[in-house]
Order: structure tokens, then sequence, then C-alpha cells
């Protein structure tokens, strides 16, 4: 058969498990995806089709797993940051979705799935970001508060969680003097958590390929241009204002990024569990 030819690939599975699927067959399909990632184990099409058959009997947690499997073994595929960063994005752990989201947009640019995951990303700062008085606002972007005891024993310190201690804590300071979330405040927010994650140790303790990436956007001169694209479909209206303003600096971004864009592999790469907490 068509799996016993020598130059077989992950692709053959995947289509082979998509005929059962479509045929009503969900443990054929399944058998095949798990056949299929045992000869291929960093096949990130086959972690994605395992991830959606257990998405679609609403088992989000084994889907995620799949997924997050793939996006570590296989960085560049985007089709897993986009299921995972939906099923963050309606948990308690956005933190995760608005990384996994961020990367996917990099990776494939300009789809139906990309404007999406921007206006998905534009709604969770907005959610996320509470201003409660004219001088306090809330952060609530991750409720995990598991500490690393091996980092305690390592450095006499504790780590801090990834998302309350790093995430939040650098978007809370970035807020100061901030009292709404738009397009414009969101640029200045998301460049001034730039500058105090690569500000302390905070670059070294969690080492993050997207905000690496982003610091080649900003030294590159682009940065504002990129936080409007990567938000642009949170509040259309304010982006064609902002963009027939700043017309120069959107073109020479778009040249740039054209010629720029997000490269990972094996060594750059990102997901969730490289913070042990």
């Amino acid at each position: 058969g068509l799996l016993d030819h020598p130059n077989v690939t992950a692709r053959a599975y995947q289509a082979l498990g998509n005929a059962y699927d479509f045929n009503n067959q969900p443990a054929k399909a399944i058998e095949t995806y798990e056949k299929g990632l045992k000869r291929f184990p960093d096949a990130g099409e086959l972690y994605l089709e395992r991830g959606n058959m257990d998405l679609f009997k609403k088992d989000y947690e084994n889907a995620l797993s799949y997924y997050e499997q793939g996006i570590k073994l296989d960085p560049k595929f985007p089709s897993n940051y986009y299921w995972a960063s939906k099923l963050y994005y309606s948990s308690s752990e956005e933190v995760w979705g608005m990384i996994y989201g961020e990367i996917f947009m990099n990776l494939e640019r300009n789809s139906k799935r990309t404007a999406e995951i921007s206006k998905l990303l534009f709604d969770t700062y907005k959610s996320g970001i509470q201003f409660t008085s004219d001088t306090s606002m809330t952060v609530s972007f991750s409720q995990s508060i598991i500490l690393d005891s091996e980092a305690l024993k390592e450095s006499g310190k504790f780590k801090l969680p990834f998302g309350t201690g790093c995430y939040e804590m650098n978007l809370m300071l970035a807020l100061v003097g901030e009292s709404k979330v738009d397009l414009a405040s969101l640029d200045r927010i998301r460049t001034g958590f730039l500058e105090r994650y690569f500000g302390g140790d905070n670059a070294k303790d969690y080492p993050n390929a997207l905000f690496n990436f982003q610091k080649t956007v900003k030294n590159a001169g682009h940065l504002e241009a990129y936080n409007y694209w990567v938000l642009m479909k949170g509040d259309e209206e304010g982006f064609r204002n902002w963009r027939s303003k700043n017309e120069g600096k959107w073109t020479s971004f778009v040249d740039w990024f054209t010629k720029n864009g997000l490269e990972l592999d094996y060594f750059n790469r990102f997901y969730r569990l490289q913070y042990k907490s």
C-alpha cells in the first residue's frame, strides 16, 4: 500500500488519516496518525491532526498536549500555534495565547486566520488590562502560581512563574501613565514591556524567541508599525487612520518585514514547557 513506499512522507499518513476521519472512522484515523508519528516524530502536521481528533471530542487538555508537542518539534509549522493560542485565549492562562498567537501571525501572514488572531490578541489585551481608577490598574493573563523549588535550591531565591513573575509584572510597569487600551497605547505598552524585559534579568531567566524577534524589529526602527500590524484587526478604523498619517513608516516596515521574518528552528523556538513553571 501507499505507506509501504520507501519514499513515504508524513503527508501520506495525514492524507490517509483524513480519509478515515472523513468516512466517520475516527479510531482508524487516530491509529494512522499515531503510526505516522512513530515514523515521523517531528512532523507538525501529524501532531495537528492528532490534536484535532481530541479537540473535536472537546478533550482540550489532550488536544493542547499534541499541539504543543508539534510546536516544540516542528517550530516552523504554523497551525499548531493557531489552535494552541485559541485554546489558551479561552482559558485562565491567556499569556500563552498571546505568545503563540503572535508567533502564528509571523509564520502565516495575510490569511483569514491571521486576521482572526490579530483581533483575538487585541481583545485579550483589552479584557486582561483594566484601569480601575485614575491611579490603579489590574492585569490578568495568568493564574498560575506554581513556584519552582528547583530554582530555589540553585540560587536561593524563588524563580516566579513566567506568567505572573515576568509577563504580568513587566506589563504592569509598562502601564504607568496610561489610562485606556487602544492601538496607540498598546504600541507604547508593548514597547515599554520589551524595554523592561531586556532591561533586567528576564531575558536570561525566561529566554523567548518572540521577544528576541521584537527586539530585532525595534533595532531596525520598525516596532511601532509592527505593533500596529499585529493588532490592526482589533480596531480597523484606528489602524487606517494611523496608516494614512504614517504611510512612509508603514511602507518601509512592509519592505523590511518581507525580507526579515521570524526564523524559527530547533535552536531558536518557543514552547511553553521550556519554562519549568
